[in-house]
């Protein structure tokens, strides 16, 4: 299987972002994926500056996929949406319908929000011009055992292997608005928390992580435990989800077990270096915040 990593979801400052993706040149990945995903007024990079990294990334021997934006609600994004389609140099990454359609039957990979679930979901993007599709985070070995029976010739699967998982987006800035600030006049307070910003419940549980208008889980979802079991599934790509701390040890982590590493003992190595807990409980059918290991699956940790 190849390793990607996903697209950046955090703001982070300019600097800390090129040095970061001049770290990843070195990195034992075969797939990076750019771009801003989340808001629109993030403005630290623009196209300009993800394709002069796309460049330098590809003449590392990187395959680079600029990604596009999930939740679009205005002009001017839809202006950036259709530049990144048009870039004419790298693959894209569609994460909404919108973008599906500008590439007009062109290749590309179908992001995990475009809600491919079924077979004929599957089969439409297929003629669209999907070559590649990842896993919706909730769908589990079930869901994607069904539907890697089913994919369509020439089809590959990507699936969503740690990180952070992006759950849900909104019109409405909830960084902001924890600082009652309105989203218009957000002051960018993004950048405070290069991770997100972790809500707990009134019995001070982790709960979800808020990062702008998108929502996560509080907890770090991770299928290093699972990687041979993906490789059997017929999985084609895992992804990594960028964290602010520590990215290369757990890049380098995962590529150690499919080197045939224990993944128990790189995974007791990489826990110091999450920003959270550890959980799987999707892939296993069970609430998303259940870590199940495999000798004790059927019981949450």
């Amino acid at each position: 299987m190849k390793i990607a990593l996903g697209p950046l979801q955090y703001y982070w400052p300019r600097v800390t972002t090129l040095q970061f993706y001049e770290s990843v040149r070195e990195w034992p990945l075969d797939i990076v994926y750019l771009g801003e995903t989340v808001c629109s007024r993030r403005h630290e990079l623009r196209l300009p500056d993800w394709l002069e990294v796309a460049g330098m990334l590809a003449d590392a021997g990187k395959e680079v996929v600029l990604s596009t934006q999930v939740l679009l609600e205005s002009g001017a994004e839809l202006n950036t949406m259709r530049k990144v389609v048009e870039n004419g140099s790298y693959a894209i990454e569609a994460n909404d319908m919108g973008a599906v359609r500008c590439l007009a039957g062109r290749p590309f990979v179908g992001g995990p929000y475009l809600n491919i679930y079924s077979k004929p979901t599957l089969d439409v993007l297929a003629e669209a011009g999907a070559t590649r599709w990842v896993m919706p985070l909730e769908m589990g070995r079930e869901g994607l055992r069904r539907l890697q029976h089913d994919r369509p010739p020439g089809m590959q699967t990507e699936v969503f292997a740690y990180g952070r998982m992006p759950l849900a987006f909104s019109a409405r800035c909830f960084t902001a608005r924890n600082r009652n600030l309105p989203k218009d006049n957000c002051q960018y307070v993004c950048m405070d928390h290069p991770d997100g910003l972790l809500m707990q419940t009134r019995e001070a549980q982790d709960f979800l992580t808020i990062n702008g208008i998108q929502t996560q889980s509080a907890l770090v979802h991770t299928l290093i435990h699972e990687l041979d079991e993906l490789s059997g599934m017929g999985v084609d790509v895992i992804r990594l989800s960028p964290q602010s701390q520590h990215m290369e040890e757990v890049v380098r982590g995962f590529k150690a077990v499919l080197g045939g590493e224990a993944a128990a003992a790189v995974h007791d190595r990489l826990a110091s270096r999450m920003p959270a807990a550890a959980c799987n409980g999707y892939w296993h059918g069970r609430p998303g915040l259940d870590m199940v290991l495999p000798q004790t699956e059927g019981a949450a940790q």
